[in-house]
């Protein structure tokens, strides 16, 4: 068979004579920027790992960590196999770790260190000679977004940025892309100052998961749904991201931050662009993006902020049968911090397929249970064959996406209750894919670290869709600073009376998870 030819117009998940389709990565290294944190050692290093345990890394592939710290290579080995044996997805395989480890390196310096940057290309050339990696390189940023114009600098300065002919050279950032527009922008300019656009990936761990995954295949591998995914037959749309847990540790980062711009800009807005998106052309990048980039330019605001969004700070109170701190009592926290804990908003998209169905987004902290979930509820049946009586426990019908913990679907509907009458009552069809699949779902880091070696972008986010989330959140946020502090809620609870008033008013009340 002749080899198949790769153009930019050519699909390689609909054609099955493509090699890429194996998604084995080819010749590169990784460089981590800030590997001495928790990100670095609990998600990335173990995901190199389970890569290389599912034989999608190449056998000369690199991994090079980069910081302060005094270590040798060997100390650098260590910390890799000690994080790998804690966190790694799959199994801990001897040989898979020795061919792994021969291809760890090490340099030590600070981001101003000019000779360090030296030290860290004689490291790459090194591995080039010795693994083969060819001069691919993706260097990943896992670091504040204050220090990217530095790094990059660097990466320039030295000439790490720019591969040579035949080879290529990528950068991947971390969320948050900014804090608001303006500082997406500056951060935009900077980086692609020094990278062109297609080398620049931008991280949203939500878009590697599974079941983010599976909304496209719901909507367009099925002809049971699209169909009916639209205003004529959907009521609204609620995406959920509650967590069960407090800022902890993270007092110093998250005050000034709060839960819009933490959650609700990138990972809430990406879900409902996903959910509300046009079939794309193909799922090529660029035919994805623009999809989204459609429903995110058409998202409309409350014409009151004030009645169509709502803010919260969780207070101090009991939670699983333990004492919890309130938000201003965290340790580091500015007890005066009007940073809210919890975020509610109802966009509206102005487009044929939406108009007069509300998305509510909802993000918060100490609420009830950890999960997020899209829902889409549907309008009511006409109930003139039933009495009133007989459909008194039936609620509307809802396809409900499990984004975690338990990943899968649900799909809510009416049906009768046995016995002589008619009494209808709502029950639940329930998909999940730990039950449905043999294979363990990749944890979203593996698949994303994956795309940036291969070199494929449609999971991760460009510019123009930060800059248009920035758009829909900066109002609510500027309005939000002008309203004193948010409103407190009991840990355990769903949030502010304002969350649920704010539901009420058109009507609707927010699912209980």
């Amino acid at each position: 068979m002749p080899p198949v030819e790769i153009t930019a117009q050519h699909n390689p998940l609909r054609d099955p004579a493509d090699r890429r389709l194996n998604r084995i990565a080819g010749p590169s290294s990784l460089i981590i920027f800030g590997v001495t944190g928790d990100l670095s050692r609990k998600k990335l290093m173990p995901a190199v790992y389970d890569l290389a345990n599912r034989g999608l890394l190449p056998a000369g592939f690199g991994l090079v960590g980069f910081a302060r710290r005094e270590w040798a290579d060997e100390d650098f080995e260590k910390v890799v196999h000690d994080a790998v044996k804690q966190y790694a997805r799959t199994p801990f395989d001897e040989d898979v770790w020795r061919q792994l480890r021969q291809g760890v390196r090490f340099v030590q310096g600070t981001f101003d260190d000019d000779d360090a940057f030296e030290r860290l290309r004689t490291t790459l050339e090194e591995l080039d000679r010795t693994r083969g990696t060819m001069g691919n390189h993706a260097f990943y940023l896992s670091i504040p977004p204050k220090s990217f114009p530095q790094v990059t600098e660097q990466l320039r300065r030295s000439g790490l940025a720019h591969a040579r002919e035949g080879a290529w050279s990528r950068v991947v950032i971390e969320k948050p892309f900014g804090s608001d527009l303006r500082s997406a922008r500056e951060l935009n300019d900077v980086v692609e100052s020094v990278f062109p656009s297609e080398s620049v990936f931008r991280i949203d761990h939500y878009l590697g998961k599974e079941t983010v995954q599976n909304i496209l295949a719901l909507r367009f591998a099925n002809q049971l749904f699209e169909p009916i995914w639209n205003a004529n037959y959907v009521d609204h749309v609620q995406i959920t991201m509650a967590e069960d847990i407090g800022v902890g540790g993270r007092a110093g980062y998250y005050d000034g931050i709060g839960a819009a711009r933490d959650v609700i800009q990138n990972h809430l807005l990406q879900l409902l662009a996903l959910t509300a998106m046009e079939e794309p052309n193909s799922f090529d990048a660029a035919d994805l993006r623009t999809e989204k980039e459609k429903v995110l330019a058409a998202v409309r605001l409350p014409a009151d902020l004030a009645l169509g969004t709502a803010r919260g700070q969780y207070a101090s109170g009991w939670q699983g049968g333990a004492k919890v701190v309130g938000f201003l009592e965290e340790d580091g926290m500015n007890p005066e911090s009007t940073t809210e804990t919890y975020a509610a908003m109802r966009l509206d998209i102005n487009t044929r397929r939406w108009a007069g169905v509300p998305f509510y987004l909802r993000a918060g902290k100490r609420l009830g249970r950890r999960v997020t979930e899209i829902a889409v509820v549907f309008k009511r049946a006409p109930q003139y064959l039933f009495a009133e009586a007989q459909t008194s426990e039936l609620g509307e019908n809802a396809l409900v996406i499990r984004v975690q913990p338990d990943e899968g679907v649900t799909i809510r509907f009416g049906s009768k209750v046995p016995g002589a009458g008619m009494q209808v009552r709502d029950v639940t069809m329930d998909f999940g894919y730990g039950h449905a699949f043999t294979e363990a779902s990749p944890e979203a880091y593996e698949r994303l670290i994956l795309d940036v070696l291969l070199g494929d972008p449609p999971l991760f986010p460009r510019h123009e869709e930060v800059e248009l989330s920035w758009r829909i959140l900066d109002p609510i946020e500027e309005f939000w600073a002008t309203q004193g502090r948010p409103e407190q809620y009991s840990p355990g609870t769903w949030g502010p009376d304002s969350a649920d008033a704010l539901m009420a008013r058109d009507g609707r009340s927010w699912r209980r998870p």
